[in-house]
């Protein structure tokens, strides 16, 4: 799988890795907060609510966005899109 291309937008990498990992067609994409639950394997939640549970963090210990975004990209310090761009699927 290849990386998220630089200066895409969340919501275009979310809809990659909700994709397996390749950007879907562009009339294909859904909202943010959908497509991080498809990557999640959750319904319901808010973008940082999906993410924090794929990323395995209780309520207790979730995130803000740019931290599950780098917990998930296996990244420091790099805005939400960034930190994604690195994560293959």
């Amino acid at each position: 799988m290849a990386l998220g291309t630089n200066g895409s937008t969340l919501q275009a990498e979310l809809n990659r890795l909700a994709n397996g990992g390749t950007y879907p067609a562009i009339q294909s994409y859904v909202g943010a907060a959908q497509a991080a639950n498809t990557f999640a394997g959750t319904t319901g939640l808010s973008v940082v609510g999906a993410l924090n549970s794929k990323a395995g963090n209780s309520r207790s210990a979730y995130k803000d966005l740019r931290g599950v975004c780098n917990q998930l990209g296996g990244t420091t310090d790099k805005a939400a899109a960034a930190a994604l761009r690195a994560r293959t699927s």
